[in-house]
């Protein structure tokens, strides 16, 4: 699943602890996080067709109209026409509809964003730079998109020594042996390739009793590649392809240093993830990632294998004090900025503003 899923799913869970009475619809029926008990989880399992699309939307105009919403929330591109769509010829008070990038697919895309844009009562996205991307690109007037950030659930994420100790056995890691990090869907979007490359220079400059562990998690048409340019670098050795974790909170603390090695983003959960569980972080400018981290993390330029590796480098050499201090650091500007109740104030506010 990925960041955008989860954080919906997050905020609808949350919504329900602070008394709302809250409704999943899924477009697709490939829930794979559920919410929990008591909120109502409806699976469209629409298919490509124009037949699907129209049978959905009258099958969520009926739940609309028996389920009386005072807000509808929609997130990302389908989900996000769709309900535009719904309002044409059904009753939503309120339509917040949140996207989760700087890029969000193609120009048509863009397109239909930008046509469709007054049928929403606001809209979102969850950095800055993806809000000045889109109105860049037409999709968003610039009065009509406002940053919303993902939030995190900071008493979920968080070190434990524990679990560190732990998952690194079960990895097969020695105590002082340096691990790395990376998780997110193997698609162009990530830049594995970039990352790829900037390990295979730190390899080749690292003494072979030293030489740090890469471990990526996630899925994605890129598989394949990635694994094949693995062999090519002779970094087959020391990657690992994890694929599909529900432990990424234990991974954290089981790593030394995170990675984000993306060619772009929106705000990506999986940063904030890192951040509350103390991580020592190295990401490229992509997105909101520097919005994110501000100066508690490295940042690079994107596309630049030379700079990653120098900063993977610099940051496993710094000394057990400056590495404590950091990981402080970033977990307490996250639980500051992005706390899961934070953002859903935030949210409260804006449904209020405008169901008033």
């Amino acid at each position: 699943m990925g960041g955008a899923e989860k954080q919906t799913v997050l905020i609808a869970n949350k919504m329900r602890e602070a008394g709302h009475n809250v409704m999943i619809i899924s477009l697709t029926g490939e829930t794979l996080v559920k919410p929990d008990d008591g909120i109502q989880l409806n699976e469209l399992k629409l298919e490509k067709t124009p037949f699907s699309l129209f049978n959905g939307l009258f099958k969520v105009r009926r739940i609309i109209k028996e389920f009386q919403p005072d807000v509808v929330h929609s997130h990302m591109y389908h989900a996000n026409i769709f309900a535009r769509i719904l309002r044409i010829f059904t009753k939503l008070p309120i339509l917040i509809c949140t996207a989760h990038n700087t890029n969000e697919g193609s120009s048509l895309r863009m397109l239909a964003y930008k046509y469709t844009d007054k049928l929403a009562s606001l809209s979102s996205n969850v950095s800055q730079d993806a809000v000045d991307s889109f109105i860049r690109k037409g999709a968003a007037s610039a009065n009509r998109m406002i940053v919303v950030s993902n939030g995190i659930d900071t008493s979920q994420f968080d070190f434990s020594l524990n679990e560190r100790i732990e998952k690194r056995s079960e990895l097969g890691i020695f105590d002082n042996t340096p691990m790395l990090l990376s998780v997110g869907r193997l698609t162009e979007a990530k830049d594995y390739p970039n990352l790829l490359s900037a390990y295979s220079l730190l390899v080749k400059n690292t003494n072979s009793q030293k030489i740090p562990l890469l471990f990526i998690v996630g899925t994605g048409h890129l598989e394949g590649h990635l694994k094949s340019m693995s062999k090519e670098f002779g970094i087959e050795e020391y990657v690992t392809f994890l694929g599909q974790r529900d432990d990424i909170r234990e991974l954290m603390c089981a790593t030394d240093i995170f990675v984000l090695s993306s060619e772009w983003e929106g705000f990506p959960l999986v940063i904030t993830e890192a951040m509350a569980c103390k991580k020592i972080i190295v990401a490229t400018d992509a997105g909101g990632i520097t919005e994110a981290l501000g100066d508690c993390g490295s940042i690079v330029p994107i596309k630049d294998p030379n700079s990653l590796a120098q900063e993977i480098n610099k940051m496993i050499n710094l000394s057990d004090k400056e590495k404590e201090v950091l990981g402080n650091n970033v977990r307490e500007r996250i639980v500051q900025t992005n706390a899961i109740e934070k953002i859903i104030d935030r949210w409260i506010s804006i449904y209020t503003q405008h169901y008033e």
